[in-house]
């Protein structure tokens, strides 16, 4: 089990890892969809102030990080004349789950409720970027979502007590950065497809 400290070495991680997306969404080199953006921020500020209402101690500093880094992204996008807003279906899925994760956790006052309706929410928003990456590994850029499945790393073995409003956020991240750095940087979904055709 790794000191407790090793969360802000997870933290800076991402936060470096992040900021290069940032920094290219100022200069006008991609091309982000405000919507999608917003909603990335979102799952995890609200998984982060759930995880705070839970007891969670530093590690809930992660999931934090996780929210700012879209955040910051989502208001740089404002400077970018080729951002756009676009709501598509998965958009609004996304959006209705945080909400009701905000609702339940209002009413109950049971904080894993929101943290597990933000697991949801921020899985269905990163679905197209999991298949685009499977499908079209040269579209993407491997280094943010590697950073953050390094950091999710870091901050599960800093837990001490393992329950979900723990470790819940963490693992589903290190789960989805992992697998679309996996498959960006491994080309997964092409030697899928010529074993396929081998068979």
């Amino acid at each position: 089990m790794l000191n407790e400290n090793f969360v802000y070495l997870g933290s800076a991680i991402t936060f470096i890892g992040g900021f290069s997306y940032f920094l290219d969404t100022i200069k006008g080199k991609i091309q982000p969809n405000r919507v999608s953006w917003f909603l990335w921020a979102l799952a995890p500020l609200i998984a982060f102030f759930a995880q705070i209402q839970q007891g969670v101690g530093i590690q809930s500093l992660l999931t934090l990080t996780f929210g700012l880094i879209p955040a910051m992204v989502f208001v740089g996008s404002f400077f970018n004349k080729k951002s756009f807003w676009k709501i598509e279906k998965i958009d609004i899925i996304c959006g209705i789950l945080s909400l009701l994760g905000l609702l339940l956790w209002y009413f109950t006052q049971v904080g894993n409720i929101a943290i597990f309706f933000s697991i949801l929410a921020d899985g269905l928003a990163s679905l197209p970027t999991l298949v685009k990456a499977y499908n079209e590994p040269e579209t993407e850029n491997s280094h943010v979502f590697f950073a953050n499945a390094v950091s999710a790393i870091i901050v599960l073995f800093t837990i001490k007590i393992w329950n979900f409003q723990n470790y819940g956020f963490p693992l589903y991240m290190l789960l989805m950065m992992g697998a679309i750095a996996l498959c960006i940087q491994a080309k997964v979904g092409r030697i899928v497809k010529r074993a396929l055709q081998a068979i």
